[in-house]
């Protein structure tokens, strides 16, 4: 079992009376029906149904003092909470950026428990395994007594670059992308039976008419990684770009449509020069180009 601080994961906590129907209001996860130390991925986003940034919420214990902790990037983590306070009104809530005291420790490739902070199962994939907010400092103790071996966030990173979950400001654009081209309609961070929230008209129509062409998608090479951002290519014709890779494994937004055609008709993708395949991974149930499975 291994264990990592994720040194780019900050926290942001909503607390106070109208919490629960204040988040429920904004984000794409219902908090409705959450119960205290389970977990939901979710996202903010823009009227026109954009991410503003993704996240994991969960809720405190009430002998914990309750509240609700969104484990979101740490550069999005003040912009976020710039972006509640807009929309908070007159509801009683107190949003806090708790990104100095309060990190993410992942723990994978195990069963774990644990008492030691706040602990949630990822609630995107079981293979991500057990997430912990605690403060920083505390890692390699709380590391310890999981029985674990704390090791560079680099592995971690390996991880979910192994199982193929897209992870924002590389594998997709904040501000640019839709939750489905990042795949969060497949991983549980949009509710379609929930009531309104913002972006939620586009989200929705995107869902029922299955426009979503473009999406993260699995990839595997040999060789040198391609780097994260140059184009992949379809002969000359530009189907994608690349996103993060690690170890044969990588993750590149396609344009589904243009890949489809690029196999049809026989032809190699490749990303700065790598020869790239795309993989469907085992939890994927959107339609895909060649309708390959994941390779092991």
């Amino acid at each position: 079992m291994q264990a990592a601080h994720l040194v780019d994961r900050g926290v942001v906590k909503v607390a106070g009376e109208d919490a629960r129907t204040f988040l429920n209001g904004l984000i794409s996860t219902d908090t409705l029906n959450l119960k205290p130390g389970a977990a939901r991925f979710g996202a903010l986003l823009t009227p026109q149904g954009k991410i503003i940034a993704d996240f994991i919420v969960v809720e405190a214990p009430t002998r914990d003092g309750g509240g609700f902790f969104l484990d979101i990037p740490r550069t999005l983590a003040k912009a976020v909470v710039g972006k509640f306070n807009m929309y908070k009104l007159r509801a009683r809530v107190v949003i806090e950026d708790l990104s100095e005291t309060l990190g993410v420790l992942a723990v994978w490739d195990g069963a774990a428990t644990t008492t030691a902070g706040l602990g949630y199962a990822d609630p995107r994939l079981p293979g991500l395994g057990l997430r912990i907010m605690l403060p920083p400092h505390r890692a390699t103790e709380v590391t310890a007594g999981l029985g674990a071996t704390l090791v560079d966030a680099a592995n971690y990173e390996a991880h979910r670059i192994g199982l193929g979950i897209p992870r924002g400001g590389i594998d997709f654009a904040y501000g640019d992308a839709f939750p489905h081209e990042s795949d969060m309609d497949q991983l549980g961070g949009v509710d379609f039976a929930k009531g309104c929230y913002v972006g939620q008209e586009v989200v929705s129509r995107m869902e029922h008419r299955g426009i979503a062409r473009t999406r993260a998608v699995s990839v595997r090479y040999e060789g040198e990684a391609p780097a994260a951002g140059v184009a992949v290519l379809a002969g000359e014709r530009e189907v994608g770009k690349m996103g993060s890779a690690a170890a044969g494994h990588g993750l590149a937004l396609l344009r589904l449509d243009r890949v489809a055609d690029a196999l049809a008709h026989g032809q190699t993708l490749t990303a700065g020069g790598v020869v790239v395949r795309p993989i469907k991974p085992d939890w994927a149930r959107f339609a895909f180009p060649n309708g390959s499975n994941a390779a092991k």
